[in-house]
């Protein structure tokens, strides 16, 4: 018998039959279990594999090699002690969001938990969806800009980037066609695996090439805090590409909606934190060791000399694909369940069902084209989805989790909780500070860029 399914769907099918009482959570999934169990199409199919394999590629992904840049720009020591801040916090943060999940699992994503926060308000409802719509089409435009410049380096021009933008978003719909995350797990453990390959290639290409791309024949300078003049901007966009890396939690309701077993959670959550930990450390001290202030580029590809630069580059490839691919997805899945709740169509393989996911998935990757074409730079692209998304997605939200598990006097229990309760309105504070000094830290440049690029024509 296998182990991945804990459940005796026999003995829950007679109980939810049965049974007039209220369900308590784990009822409340087996029992969406045994309803999907005849049904032609099933979505509570991942194991905690499976969703672990979601989790690696959604983290192992191209903006680890944005770490190097930030590390040049915050120094080597307060980097480091940002990456692992900022890995705690979000482990911290998807614990008590994964809590959530499990008390209330009717909730299937991130905009359900919106609207539950905000004590079953449609307009906190409707600010959710808008968020969560905007953040996954904005990183589905990253990887729309990131896929027409890893085609760009591969065919040596750069005159084809529109052309190489549309190559990029068909490939990405046609990955997004799978309509359960099941389906697309075994696509994220390659494309986690490629990933992997090509921060490895960049980490040895940085050390052992003869000298960094753009070289002026001054060594690479490497400091252990920041260089003196570095204002305010500049760190806090250093920051915030940390950050952006680490938080993925809008996704992970939508992972634990699709769990056999939702208590399994924790184990895909520390299985890829400590994996970050060590990949995101040792990447981004390593190339900025060897590649230095003044020759670094974000992401770090761009430090490395032409020909080691496509080897390394073509292995991002798959993750370029499946990371845009699974959160277009999320966000179609999300659509598709508001259209078809309660319809037939929500299981089954029919024509209206097929044609409506495609359309729904057609439709986010055009738009997602269009900002790409609005916003065509890498760390400026980070940022800003940090800044406007993350603060809340990554902190706020999961603060306010906490003080709903813990109402009243329960968060003044004792004084460790006490303690716990303080840092979680902290977080709050957090929150609120990324998205007003994020967003000002990123709009600020942008527009002088704009106006620059005005005058010059």
């Amino acid at each position: 018998m296998s182990t991945e399914n804990t459940f005796d769907v026999e003995k829950a099918a007679k109980k939810y039959a049965s049974s007039n009482s209220i369900p308590s959570s784990k009822d409340l999934v087996i029992q969406q279990i045994v309803h999907e169990s005849g049904l032609e199409v099933k979505y509570r199919t991942c194991s905690w594999q499976k969703t672990a394999a979601l989790l690696f590629a959604e983290y192992i992904c191209l903006a680890i090699l944005s770490f190097p840049w930030s590390y040049s720009v915050l120094g080597l020591v307060p980097g480091i002690l940002v990456t692992i801040g900022v890995a705690l916090t979000c482990l911290y943060t998807s614990l008590v969001l994964w809590r959530y999940c499990l008390k209330y699992p009717e909730l299937r994503d991130i905009c359900d938990i919106g609207r539950k926060l905000f004590g079953g308000s449609a307009i906190a409802y409707n600010i959710t969806c808008a968020f969560f719509i905007l953040n996954n089409t904005f990183i589905q435009a990253l990887h729309v800009l990131v896929g027409a410049r890893l085609f760009n380096t591969l065919s040596n021009s750069s005159q084809c980037t529109i052309v190489f933008a549309i190559v990029s978003a068909v490939i990405c719909f046609v990955f997004t066609l799978p309509r359960t995350l099941s389906e697309m797990s075994y696509i994220g453990i390659f494309s986690a695996v490629t990933m992997g390959i090509a921060v490895i290639l960049a980490i040895i290409f940085s050390g052992v090439q003869s000298h960094p791309a753009e070289y002026t024949g001054s060594l690479p300078n490497v400091t252990a805090f920041p260089v003196g003049g570095t204002n305010f901007i500049a760190r806090m966009s250093a920051f915030l590409n940390i950050t952006y890396t680490f938080i993925g939690q809008a996704t992970i309701p939508s992972f634990i909606a699709e769990m056999k077993n939702p208590k399994d959670f924790p184990k895909a959550l520390w299985a890829v934190t400590i994996a970050e930990v060590i990949t995101f450390t040792l990447c981004g001290a390593l190339v900025y060791h060897f590649v230095g202030n003044q020759y670094m580029t974000a992401p770090a590809f761009g430090s490395l000399q032409p020909v080691l630069k496509k080897i390394s580059f073509s292995f991002a490839l798959p993750t370029i694909v499946f990371l845009g691919s699974l959160y277009s997805s999320v966000t179609a899945r999300f659509i598709f369940f508001r259209i078809f709740k309660n319809s037939k169509h929500l299981h089954a393989n029919s024509f209206v069902a097929w044609s409506t996911w495609t359309g729904i998935i057609a439709a986010s990757w055009v738009i997602a084209f269009i900002i790409a074409q609005v916003i065509p730079f890498f760390s400026d692209m980070l940022s800003l989805m940090c800044s406007l998304f993350d603060g809340w997605f990554g902190f706020i939200f999961w603060a306010m989790a906490y003080l709903h598990l813990h109402p009243a006097k329960a968060k003044w229990a004792s004084p460790l909780k006490s303690l716990e309760t303080l840092m979680n309105y902290f977080f709050i504070l957090i929150g609120i500070y990324i998205l007003v000094a994020g967003t000002y830290v990123i709009i600020i440049p942008v527009l002088h860029l704009n106006a620059g690029l005005n005058s010059d024509a």
